[in-house]
């Protein structure tokens, strides 16, 4: 490797400083002795020369921003004349790089400083991997060269054998800045010189190529507009000439300025809507053909004259028909029945008031149907638009995250559409329908807005009657338009929008009900899409009530209908195999060969060996999911004295909520142990751990509280939990039974399962109003205001007198 030598004499040069400008040894470059800087240095070699043998020798330093360079280059003043422009001027070769020392004093006016040469020398022969760099730079500038068509250096470079001069030479490229020249200045080592030269030779390549490629994407879609242009005022004046020849001279835009004009003008619009339509025709007639603009404002024409302004569809005021379509096409959902019914009673006398309009507003309705998945709330909108007499639109709301597609997007954007509101009172044609918002609690927000916040006029009874799509901006009136959304989960829908809304709750069926659907509503469908007769496969009422206890434990039917349809699909596989003959009558006895072994067995059917509350520990619970209500088990053990470490722990993925609650039933139990004759020390020394089974599924909420508190309390006493038995309600730490809510889902999930005895809050008595009477009869409700109630009714006699063995976690 190069490096400064001892065999280099020091050299005491005026310095000739360059601005902004660098010279590499081997250049020769023409300097300005106008320059009163350039002028002092060669006067000053000048005079040391006369002392000395040879040219005289000066120091080129750049100068960037006033700050000189640590390395300089040795250079000899070769001639000393006139420019081309007739300015006196001098011509010196770069030598070779000199380190720049102290400064020094000499002849002249200028700058003196002191310096040694650097060593410059490369290895004879090269090593590969130099060779291998010599033969990629000159490829690198052979090809700049070429595309500037300087054919004469190519030559030249290519003859250039030595790496540091063949590094140097880069000192002539205009595109490196100055910058860049004093790192190749600055870089001692030939090699590391000849690297850094060819990567800046590179990159210059790269970017040249790009801005190339650029500029050709640029030139074609120039030549394209043009060709574009050319060829339309070629058709302009072709179809000219066509008009001359059959006698017409009237123009095409005009024309289609002139039918949008006449559309608007017979389209029976609202008068604001009207004023805003021929504004925009107006913009069309003084657009030309090539205006982007002008097909804007066509999509737009075309989107306000397709609407139904005034168009609507008249109420079916026959209220008995109307709830007789209600009962025929759904059994059950009694409040949404009495709910549209009430609607359109008031309806019915406001139309014989002529109180149709009030305050520029019409008498819509927002009802928000909220239940478990299956129990029928978007058929529900279908049959009220039946009953009324109206179209019906859906609009699915699972998953969007956009608010323009709410409100519409801004008309400017390329592909804008209408909002979502907007198509549908387009697809329904009238001004009236029935629109329901399938899934509103699965819209969703991100950066593009939330499209829930947009809900807010569209529902709002108040606002609704001028609500503007940022497509359409104009007043669209939904005042007239009765809205029904539909959701499983009522805590997913914000507060603000829920507010706008009447709740209406689907808790699910029961039993009976679902036997009614099945065979009044289920089984003709399913019969037909089998391809099979009502007279054909006759389903006994016997099978359809096993279907619904024991292969299907939900608050819906869709699993019901899902099992209907394979029973019809096993009788029809078996006929065209030749294995039954119809007419068959499927009774619960065929079940089982059908189907094969039933899934929900209840908890009171099982041998008693094999129940969860066989053991001390387990209490039933019973919960609201998503999917309605449902009955959860929990479980609790002591840990070995031995294994140390006395304190809860909460297996099952539960909510915070939950958790307070078991701490809550601990500490209850542990103030109150003696009372309740319970061997409490044991929670002192020992670790209690709880656990709710089904642990993939997240639980939360304070209502499981009693049975964390009946699950210890049995744990400790060593009795049973009855099996019969079911609870909810929250505790305190006084052990008061506080109330909860969804009462009437959880007695139907009772219920489906099988369970005889539930006990709730006493202040949740009159929700019990809610619960179907057949439900009532079979259940066996005790309202309870302490705990110790709770355990009285839960936990069975003890077997003996003697005090219970706490059994041990395993």
């Amino acid at each position: 490797m190069a490096a400064e030598s001892a065999a280099f004499t020091p050299l005491t040069l005026p310095v000739l400083p360059l601005d902004d400008e660098v010279v590499l040894p081997g250049m020769v470059v023409p300097l300005d002795l106008n320059d009163a800087d350039v002028r002092a240095a060669v006067e000053a070699a000048q005079a040391a020369a006369r002392s000395e043998p040879g040219k005289p020798k000066v120091l080129l330093v750049p100068r960037v921003d006033g700050t000189y360079a640590g390395t300089g280059v040795l250079g000899t003043v070769e001639q000393v004349g006139r420019l081309a422009d007739g300015d006196p001027g001098a011509l010196i070769r770069g030598r070779g790089r000199v380190k720049i020392g102290a400064g020094t004093t000499g002849p002249g006016a200028a700058l003196w400083v002191e310096g040694t040469r650097i060593d410059e020398s490369t290895p004879d022969p090269l090593p590969g991997h130099v060779t291998d760099l010599v033969k990629e730079y000159k490829a690198l500038a052979t090809a700049w060269l070429r595309k500037r068509g300087a054919w004469q250096v190519v030559d030249r470079v290519q003859a250039i054998d030595d790496v540091s001069a063949l590094a140097d030479n880069s000192g002539y490229s205009p595109f490196l800045t100055t910058e860049q020249k004093v790192e190749l200045l600055e870089t001692a080592d030939p090699v590391a010189r000849l690297k850094l030269a060819t990567q800046q030779l590179r990159d210059h390549l790269a970017e040249q190529e790009v801005a190339e490629t650029i500029a050709k994407d640029v030139q074609e879609g120039v030549d394209k507009q043009q060709r574009e242009f050319l060829l339309r005022r070629q058709l302009e004046a072709v179809r000219k000439e066509l008009r001359e020849l059959n006698g017409d001279s009237s123009n095409d835009s005009a024309e289609e300025s002139d039918d949008y004009r006449a559309r608007v003008e017979a389209a029976d619009l609202p008068e604001k809507v009207r004023e805003a339509a021929l504004k925009e025709v107006d913009k069309l007639e003084r657009s030309s053909d090539q205006s982007p603009e002008g097909s804007w404002i066509r999509t737009w024409l075309d989107t306000v004259l397709e609407l139904p302004w005034n168009e609507r569809t008249e109420d079916a005021y026959d209220i008995q028909g109307a709830k007789a379509v209600l009962d025929a096409e759904h059994s059950g959902l009694e409040d949404v029945k009495e709910r549209i019914t009430e609607y359109l009673a008031v309806r019915k006398r406001r139309a014989e008031r002529g109180l149709g309009v009030v305050g520029g507003r019409r008498g819509g309705a927002v009802l928000a149907l909220v239940g478990p998945p299956g129990v029928g709330k978007t058929s529900l909108g279908e049959s009220v638009a039946h009953a009324m007499g109206r179209t019906f639109v859906r609009v699915a709301l699972g998953g969007v995250r956009d608010e323009a597609e709410i409100r519409g997007h801004r008309r400017t954007y390329v592909g804008a559409l209408p909002g979502r509101i907007v198509r549908a009172i387009k697809e329904a044609g009238s001004m009236n329908p029935v629109v329901l918002l399938d899934e509103i609690d699965k819209v969703g927000s991100d950066f593009r807005g939330d499209p829930a916040a947009a809900l807010l006029e569209v529902l709002d009874p108040a606002q609704n009657h001028t609500f503007r799509d940022h497509y359409l901006e104009v007043e669209l009136d939904l005042s007239d338009v009765v809205f029904l959304a539909t959701a499983n989960v009522l805590e997913a829908i914000p507060e603000a929008l829920l507010d706008r809304m009447e709740l209406v709750r689907l808790d699910g069926y029961t039993e009976d009900e679902k036997v009614v659907i099945a065979r009044d509503h289920l089984l003709p469908r399913q019969l037909e899409r089998a391809g099979l007769s009502k007279d054909e496969v006759t389903l006994d009422e016997s099978a359809l009530r096993k279907l619904a206890g024991e292969y299907t434990r939900e608050a819906g039917v869709r699993t019901l209908e899902r099992s209907i349809a394979r029973l019809l699909r096993k009788v029809a596989a078996q006929h065209e195999l030749g294995r039954r003959e119809l007419p068959f009558t499927l009774t619960d006895a065929d079940l089982r060969s059908l189907l094969g072994r039933p899934h929900h067995v209840p908890e009171s059917a099982q041998d008693p060996a094999e129940r969860r509350t066989a053991v001390p520990g387990v209490a039933t619970g019973l919960a609201v999911t998503g999917a309605g209500g449902d009955v959860l088990f929990v479980e609790a053990s002591l840990a070995d004295p031995e294994t140390g470490g006395a304190g809860l722990t909460l297996t099952g993925q539960l909510g915070d909520v939950m958790k307070e609650s078991a701490q809550i039933a601990l500490s209850f139990l542990r103030s109150h142990g003696a009372e309740l004759e319970l061997p409490v020390a044991d929670l002192k020394d020992r670790g209690v751990h709880i656990h709710f089974p089904a642990g993939a599924v997240p639980k939360d909420g304070p209502s499981a509280g009693i049975t964390m508190t009946t699950a210890l309390a049995s744990l400790l006493s060593g009795r049973l939990v009855r099996t019969d038995v079911a609870m909810t309600g929250e505790v305190s730490l006084t052990g008061r039974v506080l109330p909860i809510g969804g009462v009437k889902q959880k007695l139907l999930a009772a219920h489906r399962a099988g369970v005889t005895t539930v006990i709730i809050p006493k202040r949740n008595e009159p929700d019990l109003d809610d619960v179907p009477a057949e439900v009532l009869d079979k259940l066996d409700v005790h309202t309870v205001t302490d705990v110790r109630q709770v355990l009285e009714l839960a936990l069975a006699p003890a077997t003996s007198g003697a005090a219970p063995e706490v059994p041990a976690a395993a």
